[in-house]
């Protein structure tokens, strides 16, 4: 299971930190990811690190968001800083977890926490 939280209503130019923790039978975490969805859009890949620590950022966020993720809790971060009003939407988190050694790695998210950028 997967719970995100730290969304909420910002100005233009500020700053927000999402965080989801995954709990329940986990072997490894291999990726964790941040997604979004705007109203009316597509979901989009925002930022993910792998568990090597490659990380990788949507063009759009480079050089504003930072991911980083704290594998003895099991939890990834998002800092947003600043924000602007296209950052709006709902922002989801993905883990790529094997359960046990000897499953498949699947794919899991989270439900999600509102992201709204306005004045």
């Amino acid at each position: 299971q997967l719970q995100a939280s730290g969304g909420g209503l910002v100005q233009p130019g500020g700053s927000l930190r999402l965080s989801c923790a995954a709990s329940g039978r986990i072997f490894r975490i291999n990726t964790m990811d941040w997604h979004r969805q705007a109203p009316g859009k597509q979901r989009e890949l925002v930022a993910g690190v792998t568990s090597g620590g490659t990380i990788n950022y949507a063009d759009s966020v480079k050089g504003r968001f930072t991911i980083s993720r704290d594998n003895a809790k099991n939890t990834v971060y998002l800092q947003m800083n600043s924000l602007q009003p296209e950052d709006t939407a709902v922002y989801y988190c993905n883990y790529v977890i094997q359960i046990l050694p000897l499953n498949a790695p699947e794919s899991y998210w989270g439900k999600g926490t509102l992201v709204t950028v306005s004045s």
